[in-house]
């Protein structure tokens, strides 16, 4: 029972993480958008069962071929996502149909990693699926960083004398 609780639960996380992303969120250009990515790394390497220590070979390659399907999902997310800059200067995305594409691509592949390692007889716990969604969220972020940085002004333009109209531009940019 816990390992279909464990699969419900998953899907669930899933099924958010999906949702949410078609949603306009505001990107936050501070220092730690690095965090989150982070803190899953270390918890998927504090973890014993990320190298099946009787398939050693097979196990560590798989595990290099997950941790690029999540470097690839994120840069697809990333560069699929559209970012406009808001009056405020405050910059946002959201993701667009081809984010879901790619979501739907990085699932897929996931679930064949997850095939040939069974039939293969690999068994590798959860910390190499959360190894690579922090590679995932890793790439995501740092890319939608750089790409909002593109978008910010050098310099706030001088504001418009007293009678002239004012003219707002929201700088958005097409994926």
């Amino acid at each position: 029972m816990s390992g279909l609780v464990d699969a419900l639960l998953i899907v669930v996380a899933v099924v958010v993480v999906i949702a949410r992303q078609f949603r306009a969120s505001r990107i936050d250009t501070g220092r730690r958008w690095w965090l989150l990515p982070a803190v899953l790394a270390v918890v998927a390497l504090r973890e014993p069962g990320l190298v099946d220590a009787h398939h050693r070979t097979a196990s560590v390659t798989l595990l290099i071929v997950e941790l690029f399907t999540g470097l690839a999902i994120g840069a697809g997310w990333a560069w699929t996502s559209r970012i406009w800059t808001e009056p405020d200067g405050e910059v946002w995305s959201r993701s667009t149909k081809a984010s879901g594409a790619v979501w739907a691509v990085g699932i897929a592949l996931r679930v064949g990693l997850f095939a040939l390692d069974a039939a293969i007889g690999v068994h590798q716990d959860s910390s190499a699926l959360l190894l690579a969604l922090a590679a995932t969220l890793l790439v995501r972020s740092g890319i939608l960083v750089r790409r909002a940085h593109s978008l910010r002004p050098a310099a706030a333009p001088a504001p418009a004398a007293y009678g002239e109209p004012m003219v707002r531009s929201t700088g958005k940019e097409r994926v």
